[in-house]
């Protein structure tokens, strides 16, 4: 089982790298578009990374809004999802 600590860590993780491709993560789940399984699960995908820190500096330099997720990021598919729905519901 992974410990508190660890999964606060990689849950602050995730919900920055939502926002650093310009996605509101809470938001997306009030609106129904991400359930909880789906951030519980990304979560723990994320705590399965081997480069948090190498993650944190990344997103600490960042200036301004990416348009992908670096290559390691175990995510990357499903917040290039949300990013392509979020985009198409816009037009």
């Amino acid at each position: 089982m992974t410990d508190p600590e660890t999964l606060k860590t990689h849950a602050n993780l995730f919900d920055r790298m939502g926002k650093s491709m310009g996605l509101d993560l809470e938001a997306e789940a009030v609106e129904g578009n991400l359930r909880f399984e789906e951030i519980a699960e990304a979560v723990l995908r994320c705590t399965r990374c081997a480069c948090p820190k190498v993650c944190d500096r990344y997103m600490a330099g960042l200036e301004g809004e990416i348009t992908q997720t670096p290559d390691y990021c175990r995510n990357a598919d499903l917040l290039a999802y949300l990013k392509e729905e979020r985009a198409v519901a816009a037009e």
